[in-house]
């Protein structure tokens, strides 16, 4: 099996749970993990939302309602180059400041969190990721079923690296794990995945119209 993995708080349980399976993973940042599945160069893996459109894909992906804590957008200015949805999620909410995602955003102060703005204009969870596959869909729709069934035990020494990383309290990280982040997809996340997918493709129309109009004014 070729996994690609992101290498963040959010995925531990995944991680641990392919660990206790022998299988092993190619860890990075969620937009080096989507170059990684567009070439092929790995089987399967949690991609991006906006990379995984039109893709194969299954009913898991990482998904937070009303507040996610680790997609922020913070004082300054400038996208965060591990992510891609995050980016177009800031602007699809006219959110202009500095796009702040993963392990690094828990640091953060005096921040906006994304998936809270999300749901309180459209009142529906956000989906970050699904995760998607390029061959063997049998084999890893066994395995993600599998997932899904399974209860992940993360032990204090295990979170320990990650509390180091966050600066997350042991209960901070637990609760962020266990009443924050979630996997499975119903008709809700599939609802919120298509809106963000249709305003994506408007704010991509708009900024090909706003640079042709630029052009010609050019």
């Amino acid at each position: 099996m070729k996994i690609g993995h992101i290498n963040y708080l959010n995925l531990l349980p995944f991680y641990q749970f392919l660990k206790k399976k022998g299988i092993r993973v190619y860890s990075s940042y969620p937009a080096y993990i989507n170059k990684l599945f567009e070439k092929k160069q790995i089987e399967a893996a949690f991609i991006s939302s906006i990379k995984a459109k039109n893709k194969k894909c299954f009913n898991v992906g990482i998904a937070a309602k009303n507040r996610v804590k680790s997609v922020l957008v913070c004082p300054g200015q400038g996208e965060d180059k591990e992510s891609q949805t995050s980016n177009i999620l800031a602007k699809i909410l006219n959110q202009e400041g500095r796009v702040v995602i993963g392990d690094k955003a828990f640091k953060e102060k005096g921040c906006k969190d994304l998936a809270k703005i999300w749901f309180e204009k459209y009142n529906l969870p956000f989906v970050f990721a699904l995760f998607c596959v390029n061959k063997n869909e049998k084999k890893y729709e066994k395995l993600i079923k599998e997932f899904l069934k399974s209860k992940q035990k993360i032990p204090y020494y295990i979170l320990k690296p990650y509390l180091k990383k966050t600066s997350l309290s042991y209960k901070e990280a637990r609760e962020y794990l266990e009443k924050i982040i979630y996997y499975k997809l119903s008709w809700q996340e599939k609802k919120a995945l298509y809106k963000f997918w249709k305003e994506a493709k408007k704010l991509k129309k708009e900024s090909h119209g706003l640079l042709k109009t630029n052009r010609d004014r050019g």
